[in-house]
């Protein structure tokens, strides 16, 4: 048996033998059940894959292409599967929780209002909001992640003749904030700063748009536009828009539109969404006077009647906007009007959003319904932080906005949500989102909740660290003390985390332990996986990581890769799970 050392000083090592991981009870159980003496043959496996594995549509052919795929291991016979070929298969691949390769298999038909769409914020930053690059890198790794919504923030040059992106605005701030090596100070509403972000060239965005928009999905890229232009350079960035997508770009054949296109009907399509510049028309001024995120524009500061050239100009921008964006004037109920002859989004920042669910919670179900709401993070989350994505899909928001260039628990729950439907980055909304009553009434997310389904989740056991990770990379004196924390995220009423026991000194753990979760909206549910090593000085280290749709999990005994804090999948690391689902009777 092969062993490890760990220099603790000149004259001491540390010596532990490795193991290899044995075949746990409830994988030999499986096999000795479905097998026929100490071996399983194409016809048994399909009946394992059926009756245990729950995969009531599998085929001969689906059973002799795990066969084949075992071929090259020395521990294959011709004749069949023995044991350890058999436990080899069910950490493999072919047997995931979760298959990364599923097809799309939602109804892609519906208006755009009924999905929820993955969406980024300011997605140009490469970290915090003050002092960070921009760039074009971190559009491309979010369109190849399937993100479908990508914002850009229009700003003029320092000279006031071309259009740059880069984060900075008007906040309504009350208060001083201060960042490392930034300060800066409002001293009355609406004052203006200028963050610390370099700017990158707005053509080159829209490139990288144009040449990563399609690889990881068929379906729309919208582009929202936080506009702070003039008429001149919305005229610059009409002609760029246009010349740069062509044929890409979807263009609404009426300004009004009552309902949205469909996913399916915009395939390989860009869409633009950002008010309409109606403060540069002197008509119609009671509509929209704010930027999409609630800021004022900077060129609503004093009075501008526009020449004739300027409304042709106008005209020319207004055009690009297939989703119209903003706010009515008034307050909140006016901004959550549904009006029947025409759809548009609306912006709502995290904060303004849980200050409208106290008084007007069914009234946003309704509104989402057929129009398009956009959540996006506070203006004091200056890390790049993100928030509680749940608060906004329960209320029917279909674009919850999130900063994609960082790591932590929401954001891994956003990229585990958005493996659904095939990663498509559109996933259908529930149904009880989009109904209406006899009476028009609509979902209360405020209402009690029944338990719909019970899932049933046993750790089995965990292998790969000493293949992905050097072997004091946990531990200096030992092998690491692994134990894995799961749980559910989702509606209020499902959140839910469990943990296993801690092993000691030991790269394969096993764990066996059961566990037990009530779910009552399992549309929106999931499940969150996190492995962690133990450390008596300190905060535990990170072993991996994995956030995967409830609804679209697989059941039997299961493997799952686990991923790196950024969400890339590491080679070797993975748990083998146990999953079934029950009804709440069988309680």
């Amino acid at each position: 048996m092969p062993k490890q050392n760990f220099k603790v000083c000149l004259c001491w090592r540390r010596i532990f033998k490795t193991r290899v991981v044995e075949p746990p009870p409830d994988v030999k159980n499986a096999f000795n059940h479905f097998s026929q003496s100490g071996t399983m043959t194409v016809d048994d496996l399909l009946t394992f894959l059926i009756e245990h594995q729950g995969e009531n549509n599998a085929t001969k052919e689906d059973a002799q292409a795990i066969f084949d795929s075992l071929k090259h291991l020395n521990i294959f016979h011709r004749r069949g599967l023995h044991l350890e070929a058999f436990f080899r298969y069910l950490l493999g691949d072919h047997n995931l929780a979760h298959p990364p390769s599923s097809k799309v298999h939602h109804d892609m038909t519906a208006p755009l209002a009924h999905y929820f769409l993955f969406t980024g914020h300011n997605s140009y930053l490469t970290g915090n909001q003050v002092i960070s690059a921009s760039s074009v890198e971190p559009i491309k790794d979010a369109l190849l992640r399937g993100v479908r919504v990508i914002e850009l923030d229009l700003w003029p040059n320092s000279k006031g003749d071309d259009v740059e992106i880069r984060h900075g605005g008007y906040h309504q701030l009350a208060t001083t904030f201060s960042y490392p090596i930034f300060l800066f100070s409002c001293k009355k509403e609406h004052d203006f700063y200028k963050t610390l972000t370099s700017p990158v060239d707005l053509q080159k965005c829209l490139q990288a748009i144009k040449e990563n928009a399609f690889h990881a999905s068929e379906y729309p890229v919208v582009i929202t536009f936080e506009d702070h232009l003039n008429p001149n350079l919305q005229k610059k960035v009409a002609k760029m828009v246009t010349e740069t997508f062509g044929d890409m770009l979807y263009w609404s054949e009426t300004e009004n539109m009552q309902q949205f296109p469909s996913p399916e009907s915009l395939k390989k399509r860009i869409l633009i969404s950002t008010k309409p510049p109606k403060e540069y028309l002197g008509e119609n001024r009671g509509d929209v006077s704010e930027t999409e995120s609630g800021r004022r524009n900077p060129s609503d500061v004093g009075e501008h009647f526009p020449d004739e050239d300027e409304e042709n100009t106008v005209v020319q921008y207004r055009q690009l906007i297939a989703i119209h964006a903003g706010k009515l004037k008034g307050g909140l109920e006016n901004w959550l009007s549904d009006d029947p002859m025409k759809v548009r989004r609306l912006s709502l920042s995290e904060q303004e959003l849980e200050n409208a669910i106290r008084t007007y919670a069914t009234k946003i179900v309704r509104f989402t319904q057929r129009n398009l709401l956009r959540v996006y993070p506070k203006g004091t989350r200056l890390d790049s932080s993100n928030y509680n994505p749940f608060v906004g899909w329960m209320h029917g928001a279909q674009m919850v906005a999130f900063n994609m260039q960082g790591y932590g628990k929401y954001l891994w729950i956003m990229q585990g949500m958005f493996k659904a439907n095939g990663g498509c980055g559109y996933v259908k909304k529930p149904d009880f989102l989009l109904r209406r009553g006899e009476n028009d009434e609509v979902f209360n997310p405020s209402a009690p909740l029944e338990v719909k389904t019970v899932m049933r989740v046993k750790v089995i056991l965990g292998e790969g660290w000493h293949q992905d990770f050097h072997h004091t990379a946990f531990d200096r004196y030992s092998p690491p003390d692994f134990y894995t924390k799961i749980g559910i995220a989702g509606v209020p009423e499902d959140k839910d985390v469990k943990q296993t026991a801690i092993i000691e000194d030991e790269w394969l753990p096993v764990w066996d332990q059961d566990f037990e979760f009530l779910i009552r909206v399992p549309e929106l549910a999931v499940l969150r996986i996190q492995v962690l090593e133990y450390d008596t000085t300190g905060r535990p280290d990170f072993g991996g990581q994995t956030s995967l749709p409830v609804s679209e999990l697989r059941t039997g005994i299961r493997t799952v890769p686990l991923c790196d804090k950024k969400g890339n999948k590491y080679k070797h690391v993975r748990l083998l799970l146990s999953i079934n689902f029950g009804r709440p009777y069988d309680l």
